[in-house]
């Protein structure tokens, strides 16, 4: 039989969308599941996105779409990032792509030679490693302890450079810990940047308006306005706008590498669905308050989810200032049994004793590398993460 590609063998099947699969198969069975590993938003898509969408189809826009992004969903991202962030980008600046995994990936590819590092702050979501890996490249990860906050120390990320370094990229908030610099970290890390020119910076702002307790976002290069010729800023619909199958993600950049990665999409994909790109612009041009209204839910599921984590014997949880994530600390757990007779030595076995017995979805943090942790997503309805909650409680209760 003819073999897979040997690229392959450096690549693992994400562990988020292992589990939540997991559990669709458990629920296909008829087994009753709360699956907290998935990072989508439970709320509807905005109804004037629909709309816009309807009205695209009606029209008749339905032929194949500049590859790059339509002009008037181009136009409306050059409004969201002078808008939301102060940057200004021209047409050209700008591309659409199918999520914003996409973009990422599209940018890897246009940059990375073979042996090329990235560095990323880790735990990090899983699939950047990995992609960074299908392009050429060598992931270096810097560790980002729980004691600062699961966030880079500037000289853990001056360390990690090397004349090999291709990529620095940032992840604010981050999945799967919900870590926010204040702007004076963000400062720090841009110091460590500007130190090395030959850098591209990467920022995936995926979770940017889902911020808590006053806590205030600023992306790399709206702190300094001298990295922006080399910075990749990556947004997207699908976390502010819950538009996750949708598939829009977008990316502001300097007009070369935007040039690069306009080439790689036209020989993967070409361009996003005109619909998809109509609802869009819409959602971006429109109405804004239901995001404020969307973020303050999560902090009152934030909040319940921290509170009766930290409630259960032998985990610890800090307290994220964004996103929709906890990543709580399993080490107390570890070393014991489940009622089950399952023996917990790890987080992987923590998670799975746990789907099997007390039927949750959670991801073990050892997928974004960092143990002995777990990723749970609060991106769903209160009484289902009320219910998940005191299953883990009684999970850890039993544990001998």
């Amino acid at each position: 039989m003819p073999s897979l590609a040997q690229r392959l063998a450096e690549v693992k099947v994400s562990a988020s969308a292992a589990m939540t699969q997991r559990a669709r198969e458990l629920r296909s069975q008829g087994i009753e599941v709360i699956s907290l590993s998935n990072g989508e938003p439970d709320f509807a898509s905005p109804p004037h996105a629909i709309e816009a969408a309807h009205q695209a189809a009606l029209r008749g826009d339905t032929k194949y779409p500049p590859q790059g992004g339509t002009p008037a969903l181009k136009a409306a991202i050059a409004r969201k990032f002078k808008r939301d962030n102060g940057l200004d980008y021209a047409a050209d600046e700008i591309i659409v792509g199918n999520g914003g995994k996409q973009v990422i990936f599209n940018a890897f590819m246009a940059t990375l030679d073979l042996g090329d590092e990235v560095v990323i702050p880790s735990p990090f979501w899983i699939s950047y490693a990995d992609m960074a890996k299908l392009a050429g490249g060598v992931p270096v990860t810097v560790p980002c302890p729980q004691n600062n906050g699961f966030k880079p120390r500037p000289e853990d990320l001056e360390a990690a450079i090397t004349p090999k370094t291709k990529w620095v990229l940032l992840n604010f908030p981050g999945n799967p810990t919900g870590a926010v610099p204040t702007e004076a970290e963000m400062r720090a890390i841009a110091d460590v940047l500007l130190r090395h020119p030959h850098v591209w910076v990467m920022t995936d702002d995926m979770y940017e308006h889902l911020l808590y307790d006053g806590f205030e976002y600023h992306t790399i290069a709206q702190v300094e306005p001298r990295l922006k010729d080399r910075t990749l800023t990556v947004n997207g619909c699908s976390k502010t706008y819950a538009m996750t199958g949708w598939r829009v993600g977008f990316g502001g950049g300097p007009a070369s590498l935007i040039k690069g990665m306009f080439n790689m999409q036209g020989q993967a994909t070409a361009g996003v669905s005109t619909i998809s790109q109509a609802a869009a612009a819409a959602a971006l041009d429109g109405p804004q308050d239901f995001v404020k209204r969307n973020a303050e839910v999560y902090r009152q599921r934030r909040d319940l989810a921290v509170e009766m984590l930290n409630a259960c014997p032998g985990i610890t949880c800090h307290k994220p200032e964004g996103a929709f994530y906890v990543f709580p600390n399993l080490a107390g757990c570890l070393g014991k049994t489940s009622k089950g007779g399952r023996k917990i030595e790890t987080d992987t076995d923590f998670v799975t004793a746990l789907l099997e017995e007390k039927r949750v979805a959670a991801v073990q943090g050892t997928a974004y590398g960092m143990s002995p942790y777990m990723r749970i997503s609060y991106a769903t309805d209160t009484a289902s993460l009320t219910e998940a909650c005191s299953r883990i409680q009684e999970f850890c209760r039993e544990l001998r």
